[in-house]
This record gives structure tokens, sequence and C-alpha cells, in this order.
């Protein structure tokens, strides 16, 4: 439903509870102080188009998981194998301490581990100064490591410099 028709559906029943007045500043003041959310892959891509290269081992099924959870949101993604991830991950600066089993390359940034949409969509519209963002190891729940009727792991996400320093950026 539209944020439009959403307004037409629920305010008149506010504006009847509380009155105008109050009604009125609570509806403009929520649009001030709660602004639309960031918007979806697929939703971007409609303007410029989201592409990631997801560098993996060719066996691993949870990079594969991944890739298809990326997708299915929106992001096009060239995956390419390789049979020594290690040299890979080398070569193009992940921390060892920051390791998952796939690395993702978009807009410059390097996507380590199973990282959720939402965390890469807020790294490309915040535009930090970084090498990129990480989910170190493999934590279960997070998207391409769901298993059915496990309890998910608490998790971060961390943002890390070229220089070996890193914060969180998300926590899950």
């Amino acid at each position: 439903m539209s944020d439009h028709a959403t307004a037409k559906k629920i305010y008149p029943e506010i504006i009847q509870r509380l009155g105008i007045a109050t009604a009125a500043i609570l509806i403009f003041g929520g649009w001030i102080l709660f602004p639309k959310t960031t918007e979806s892959a697929k939703e971007i891509n409609s303007k410029t188009p989201l592409h990631m290269i997801v560098h993996k081992s060719p066996t691993c099924g949870c990079c594969t998981e991944w890739i298809h959870y990326l997708e299915k949101n929106g992001i096009q993604v060239t995956v390419e194998n390789h049979p020594n991830m290690t040299e890979i991950k080398n070569r193009l600066g992940v921390p060892d301490q920051l390791s998952s089993c796939h690395t993702g390359v978009i807009n410059g940034y390097l996507v380590e581990g199973h990282v959720p949409i939402e965390d890469i969509l807020r790294l490309l519209e915040e535009h930090p100064i970084a090498k990129g963002i990480a989910a170190p190891g493999m934590p279960i729940g997070s998207p391409g490591m769901e298993i059915p009727h496990t309890k998910p792991d608490r998790y971060q996400v961390l943002l890390f410099t070229d220089n070996g320093q890193n914060k969180i950026f998300a926590q899950h």
C-alpha cells in the first residue's frame, strides 16, 4: 500500500480520536521525525543498477544461498569461483580476523561474509571512508546461513579501513 493510501486510511481515525490540532502536529511532525525509510535495492536499481562481484569457492553452498538472497533483493551478481580463496582475500585486502567464506565487491567496497542487504545499502548510501564491511565467521541465521529450528546467532557487521581499524557498523 502506498504512503498516500495508508494516510487516507488512518488519518481520519487519528483526527477523530485526538482532535484536529493534536493530530496535525503528530502527523506533520511524524513526517519530519520519521522520514521515509531507505530505498530497497530494487528501487535503487530502477534508477542505477547495483552490481556486485562475488568471489567464492566453487563448492560452497552457503555462498550460493547468499548470492540468491542478494539477487532476490535486487542486486545483480557476477560470480567468480576460485579454488584458493585465501589468495583472493589477501589480494583484495580482507583482514584475516574478519574473514568469512566469500567476498563481494560493490562500488569500490568489500563486503565480506553473510552481510544483510540493509547493511550493504546503508554502506552505499552513507559512503564512509572505509575498505568495506564484514560479518566475520559464518553466523547462524545471517542471510544464507539460515538453519531451520535453530536459534540465530547474535552478530555484528564491522566497518573496516585500509589501516586495520574497524568499528561496529550494525548489530543483528
